[in-house]
């Protein structure tokens, strides 16, 4: 079996998030006194809205075009090339303006979509863009870029939950409405913590997995070399939400607690000792 460690994460995460998506339909039933078979209607309605919201904004937060094989040809070979290889059909390629070199996928193995920078394309060798494309590749192959964008999601429904349930159960003054947008980002940062632990964890997956379909990690390597390079010089600032879908993100947080992604150097490393 392909990467139970993986699976496995994201079989753990996705159950906590179940919780706590469950617990937040408790709370809306007891609050509105809504029916159950409403609630449950609802929440799987707004899982699904959810998810495809969170794709939506995921491009539309980086201004994302859809890139035409004419335009691109040897880019849409090497990722037809690749998909073939991995057994996936090949992404939607669609390229933005950063600020910095980066990429990043969302959606399913049917219908995914893979993001690259023009900053990317200016910056790495034709090789280097290779293991960029077979890193995001390995993401919608693994299905872990569905459940970041779900986790997101439930963090932000859970929150609100959260936010209206303090303001309809208090006394409605302004003491309220302060406490219910500290509980709501208490909350919210609960369930990405989950979230973020399973990010890490899949990057090296990913790199992995790309290493293993160009047959070497070195031309990764150094394109994260060179992403990392890139970013010190930013142009511009990558949405948060998506930071955490992209390649590479140095923004750090809490230490390692609130960063959606390993340390560079280590990701380095790990390739060049393959």
């Amino acid at each position: 079996m392909r990467h139970v460690g993986l699976k496995a994460r994201m079989a753990v995460v996705g159950s906590i998030l179940f919780a706590f998506y469950a617990v937040a339909a408790v709370v809306v039933m007891g609050v509105f006194q809504w029916p159950l078979a409403l609630v449950l209607l609802g929440s799987v309605l707004f899982v699904g809205v959810q998810y495809k919201i969170g794709k939506w904004m995921a491009l539309r937060s980086v201004g994302a075009e859809d890139l035409p094989e004419e335009r691109a040809p040897d880019l849409h070979r090497r990722v037809e090339s690749l998909a073939r290889d991995m057994g996936i059909d090949k992404p939607r390629l669609m390229i933005a303006r950063m600020g910095v070199p980066n990429a990043f996928a969302v959606g399913r193995k049917g219908a995914g979509t893979v993001v690259v920078s023009e900053e990317l394309l200016r910056t790495l060798d034709d090789d280097e863009v290779e293991g960029v494309l077979a890193h995001e590749l390995a993401h919608i192959r693994n299905r872990d870029v569905v459940m970041m964008v779900l986790g997101q999601g439930v963090a932000s429904i859970v929150a609100i939950v959260a936010q209206w349930a303090v303001l309809l159960t208090g006394d409605n003054d302004i003491a309220d409405f302060f406490l219910a947008i500290v509980v709501g980002q208490l909350t919210q940062m609960l369930v990405m913590l989950f979230v973020f632990a399973i990010s890490r964890y899949r990057e090296y997956v990913a790199d992995s997995d790309a290493a293993d379909e160009i047959g070497s990690g070195e031309p990764l390597a150094r394109a994260l070399e060179k992403i990392s390079r890139g970013a010190q010089r930013r142009e511009g600032e990558v949405d948060t939400q998506v930071n955490a879908l992209c390649i590479f993100d140095d923004r750090g947080g809490l230490a390692n607690l609130l960063s959606t992604h390993p340390p560079v150097e280590k990701r380095i490393e790990r390739l060049r000792s393959r």
